[in-house]
């Protein structure tokens, strides 16, 4: 079942912005109204690297208003196997100014916050508060739990996705969602006392293409959000196997739901 849209839409597009993204307004279910939610939302990426550069090439293009973008690392060689934000030249910047490029070469009317921080317990509330989304692109899975826990106590929407090897995990996580809505959290996928440090993608590898289908998605999770279109992730698990070509989901339920 659809949400009710996360954000309310502006009054009105720009002329041009109106001709950049008409094959939305043409969409069945979307037009222009959803266009206008996306002018209109604030979304916060956390990570330029392999998801979250094709999360912020894709929100930059669908004409989201505003992007965070929360990084304090710089480009590195091995990294343009996946990271599609980056290029050759922008080796040794800081990750964050090739998001700034990227998206005004795409939106010209899309604003670019980069944050050159690395985002912790104690900067996390600060960070992401403002954002109407957050999507966690980040690489470890301290990090990753400190975005969940500030999205817990902020009541915003958190769209996740983690890549190792050939695989692929992808769903939607908030804890104080619309009524009639179950909230589901990270500790219910990955409970705490169970959760351990993954392999780094340095240590097992990534396919490269497979960050860019998983960072579309995450994207593709937004716009539904935002706009109220779709069925999003919330109370499921989307899981890529790449090698044998196939996608299944699972359901996700609130552990605290299931012991009551």
């Amino acid at each position: 079942m659809p949400l009710p849209p996360l954000v309310a839409p502006v009054a009105a597009l720009p002329a041009d912005e109106r001709e950049r993204t008409q094959r939305h307004a043409v969409l069945r279910g979307f037009g222009e109204e959803s266009q206008r939610r996306l002018a209109a939302a604030h979304v916060a990426i956390v990570g330029a690297g392999g998801l979250g550069s094709p999360a912020v090439l894709a929100l930059a293009a669908a004409g989201v208003g505003i992007l965070t973008v929360i990084d304090d690392d710089a480009v590195d060689l091995p990294n343009l196997q996946r990271q599609v934000l980056h290029r050759l030249a922008d080796v040794g910047a800081p990750k964050v100014d090739s998001a700034v490029r990227a998206a005004a070469e795409l939106s010209p009317h899309t604003v670019v916050r980069a944050v050159r921080e690395r985002l912790y317990a104690g900067n996390a509330d600060a960070l992401l508060s403002g954002a109407d989304l957050v999507i966690d692109g980040s690489d470890t899975f301290a990090t990753r739990a400190v975005v969940a826990a500030a999205c817990e106590r902020l009541g915003v929407p958190l769209v996740w996705g983690v890549v190792q090897e050939f695989h692929a995990q992808v769903t939607v996580f908030w804890s104080r969602p619309p009524a009639g809505r179950e909230p589901v959290v990270l500790a219910d996928l990955h409970p705490p006392d169970q959760a351990g440090e993954a392999p780094s993608c340095a240590a097992v590898g990534v396919l490269g293409a497979l960050t860019m289908q998983v960072g579309s998605l995450l994207a593709a999770e937004a716009v539904k959000l935002i706009t109220g279109v779709g069925e999003p992730l919330l109370g499921r698990v989307l899981l890529i196997d790449a090698l044998q070509g196939r996608t299944t989901d699972v359901p996700l339920h609130s552990a605290s739901a299931a012991a009551s």
